[in-house]
């Protein structure tokens, strides 16, 4: 739960197979539904390396929207920079930290909008690759399951579907 925002923020992991993803499931619809979240870049926050200067990090991710059948409805694609504490855009509770506050913070946003055709009532979202360069160096990550990204503010909307009325 982020202490600024209140919002919840879910780990995107990296990977293939849509069953590993973050599982959104849908109401009962007629016609289209549209899934839209925020994209953030996932930041592991040092107060001691920032305080010395050699706290900057930056971040390229993208992942995917999927059916449970594998099918790609879209991509989205974050990329956002760390030089201070002021870049966060929140920081997470519940941590071992100072202030009970997480090493994880999500940094930078990007809105991400997908249609998701009628028919289809889950979709996954997956990590696709992850390029960074942090105080440990420069890694591409593609590893299955190793998060990629953060996602916050999801929100379905949708035409209900008709109720149907019980047989007497």
């Amino acid at each position: 739960m982020g202490v600024k925002t209140i919002r919840s923020f879910c780990d995107v992991p990296a990977g293939r197979d849509p069953q590993q993803g973050i599982i959104v499931t849908l109401p009962a619809h007629t016609g289209p539904a549209t899934l839209s979240f925020d994209l953030h870049a996932r930041h592991t926050y040092s107060h001691d390396l920032t305080a010395s200067g050699k706290g900057y990090s930056r971040y390229s991710a993208i992942i995917g929207v999927l059916t449970m059948g594998g099918d790609l409805l879209t991509r989205g694609a974050v990329e956002a920079e760390f030089r201070s504490a002021d870049d966060l855009f929140d920081r997470i509770s519940g941590g071992a930290g100072p202030g009970g506050l997480k090493a994880v913070a999500p940094l930078g946003r990007e809105q991400v909008f997908v249609t998701i055709p009628s028919g289809v009532d889950e979709v996954s979202i997956l990590g696709e690759t992850l390029d960074a360069i942090t105080p440990a160096g420069h890694e591409t990550v593609v590893l299955p399951g190793r998060p990629v990204a953060v996602v916050s503010n999801l929100l379905v909307e949708y035409t209900p579907a008709p109720v149907r009325k019980k047989k007497n």
